[in-house]
Formats: C-alpha cells, structure tokens, sequence
C-alpha cells in the first residue's frame, strides 16, 4: 500500500462525494430497467464515467460499461464490478424517487452497486498518480436473468485487455446491520437452474370425469411426490426444490389439456447438480405416465456455485477491517440464494461480500425483491470505501 494514502483520507474523499453518491443512485433508482434491456442505465453510467475524465468501453454484453482507471504506471489489474439492471416489480408508494417505469424497480439493489462502484472510480481517478496499475470498473447487464451478463461479458473477452489478477462484487443485505459487512471464504452462493414442466393429459367438462386424463390432478401427485423423493434422496445436503408457478387455465367446468409449471433447483454440489439434471426430467415423465398423462420437461442451466477465493477473500477481508474496524466485518453463513458473479469465480480469484443496509432499531427491513424494498444509503459511503480500499491493496501486491 503507498504509505501516503491513508484509511482517513479514502474516508474523506469517499464521503465528500456522499451525496453525489446519494443523487446517483435515486436517478437510477427512478429510471429502472429490465435484464439486457438497460440502454438509458448504460448511457448514464457512461457520462458520469466521462464526465470524471476516466476511459469509457461501451456495448459491453449488449447495455453493460466498462470504466478503465489507470494509475501512474504499469502494474497489476484489478476490477470492482456493479450490475445494472432492475426486476419486474412493482414498487409500492411512497419514496419521492420511486420507480418512473410501471412494473419495474430496483428491488434488488443494483442501483446502489452501480452507484458505489461509480463513487469507487470517482476516488481511486482522483488517486491515480498515487498507485500503479488499474482498476477496471465493471457495469454489466443482465445479472437477473439467464445466461447471466456475467457469462456474456467473459464469452465476448471483455476482460482480456488487461485481464484482472482479481474481481471484486458486493450486494446489499438488508438483515445485516447498516455498517457492517460479510465474507464467506470458499463456496458461498448455491448454483441455479430453472425448471419448466408441461404436464398433458385429457380436458373436457368438469363434470365428466370419466372422460378425462386430468392434468391438474396428475400435476398435484407428481409435485408431492418429486419433493418427497428429492427430500428422502438430499439428506443433510444443501439442495433445494421448488416450484413458483402453477398455471392451470381452465374455469370452474372446465378441465386444461396441460397445465404449466415452473421451479427452481439449488445446490452446491455441482455433481449432484447432474445428477438431478437427469431424475428430474426422468421422474417426472414416469408419474405422468403412471397416471395416464406425459410430461415435457425442460432444464435451464443457470449460475454455478459462486466460490470465493480464499487468499483474495482474506486480503479483502483485511482491507474491511482496516477500513471499518474488525467489529463491523463478520462472518456470513452459505446463502441458497444465486449470483452470476459466480461466472467470474470460474476464471478468475473472486470475492463477493455482503454490505448491511438494515436498521434493526426500526425492525425487520422489507426483504430483497419485494415492492417496498429500500436501503439505508448511508450505507453506500461503507461499500464504497472498502471497495476502494480493497483495491489499493490488491493493486500494491503486485508491487
């Protein structure tokens, strides 16, 4: 690390821009958009880029920004990455700045990556001629939504000139206190894969059920006994089925043909994974046929396990505590939930580490991915502080 760029003057900078940080992410904020469909979030990422004088590389997996801070000289790569796209959801009333777009909204908090990794730039560009290297900031589309920007941003070499030593994310948590953080060293975040099902028998009037191969009886058996057979087979394995969405669309006498269904598979058992990839559908078509009806059954390959590198998360960690004090960093439990970030762990030392946006003095804060979600934004000056710092570190390893 230079000896004369110091915790308390990254304090300073970052929160000299504290509020510009603010304004950024409620511009965002208001003007949601879906998976690879961010084409104004891209623009406006781009200007603020330029606008701080830093290198601009657009049209990155489609919508995504690529912003290319360079120190005083040659040296190791490093890249902080946000994701820009927002959720079909729609937000309940009440914030002066809430989503602009009917049906959508960032209730997942990519506006508030967007806006630290922005803030990041802001202070490591102005610290240029005091570190050597550079730090690639990463706005990627698409993180919601299969393949994932993530795949698509490695598939097309985005990250080959210069290829990173190491890739940093994070994600707000709204049940981690607001001045904390998490790390996890090691397999952190399930993989994913979605799961379409067609179950087809015979419809007709509901009052003749003679008549009939019932696809929505059949659908009830077959779901019951695929999570019976799943959780006698799982053990006391991190795998987890479900199923979101049932679509029987009939009337009160009226019986479907099919019925759709769609579900998720979770695990951190890439192995297992395969395996589950060929019961499933296999199962699936012998219940259907045992009940007189046949089953299409289709596996989306989503995100794989996300897996942080143990050295690159123990620097990073150390940079938190440095920055924070080791009261406010913590250790987080393996989370069920997915990310693409994932991809990048593949090819590259990953860490992705959790930001506390929650109040506990208030109560439980709404949860991510639901209409009323909202962050503490004093938050933001934490995450983008250890990003910062987390990179001056990571930049004077190479050194």
């Amino acid at each position: 690390m230079p000896e004369h760029i110091t915790v308390e003057q990254v304090k300073e900078l970052v929160q000299a821009g504290h509020i510009e940080t603010i304004a950024v992410r409620r511009h965002l904020h208001a003007h949601p958009e879906l998976s690879f469909q961010e084409h104004e979030t891209g623009e406006y990422v781009a200007e603020r880029l330029r606008e701080q004088g830093i290198e601009v590389r657009t049209g990155i997996a489609g919508t995504g920004v690529i912003g290319v801070v360079q120190g005083a000289g040659p040296g190791r790569t490093f890249c902080l990455r946000a994701d820009l796209d927002a959720l079909p959801v729609q937000e309940s009333e009440g914030l002066p700045y809430r989503s602009q777009n009917a049906g959508v909204m960032h209730a997942c908090g990519h506006d508030a990556h967007t806006a630290m990794v922005l803030a990041a730039g802001k202070v490591l560009h102005g610290l240029r001629q005091e570190w050597n290297g550079t730090v690639l900031l990463l706005f990627q589309p698409g993180e919601e939504k299969i393949p994932g920007g993530a795949s698509l941003v490695l598939r097309e070499g985005a990250l080959k000139d210069p290829v990173p030593a190491g890739i940093v994310g994070q994600h707000v948590t709204p049940e981690l206190e607001t001045g904390k953080v998490g790390f996890h060293a090691g397999p952190f975040m399930a993989s994913s894969d979605e799961l379409y099902l067609t179950v087809k028998g015979k419809g007709g009037h509901a009052a003749q059920p003679e008549k009939l191969v019932d696809p929505i009886l059949i659908t009830a058996r077959l779901l019951l006994q695929l999570k019976e057979e799943f959780e006698a087979w799982r053990k006391d394995r991190q795998l987890v089925l479900g199923f979101g969405r049932v679509i029987a669309d009939g009337a009160t006498n009226v019986v479907p043909n099919e019925v759709k269904v769609a579900g998720t598979l979770r695990t951190f058992d890439e192995d297992a994974r395969a395996e589950l990839h060929a019961w499933l559908p296999q199962k699936a078509r012998e219940v259907c046929a045992a009940h007189g009806g046949s089953c299409d059954f289709e596996v989306r390959r989503g995100y794989p396990v996300l897996v942080n590198d143990g050295p690159l998360t123990a620097r990073v960690r150390a940079a938190a505590e440095e920055f924070l004090g080791k009261d406010h960093v913590v250790d987080m439990a393996r989370r069920m939930g997915s990310e693409d970030f994932a991809f990048y762990t593949q090819v590259m030392p990953g860490c992705f580490f959790r930001l506390g946006t929650g109040n506990p003095k208030k109560g439980p804060a709404p949860g991510l991915h639901t209409p009323s979600f909202n962050i503490a934004e004093e938050a933001m000056g934490i995450g983008a502080g250890v990003m910062v710092w987390g990179a001056l570190r990571e930049l004077a390893e190479g050194c």
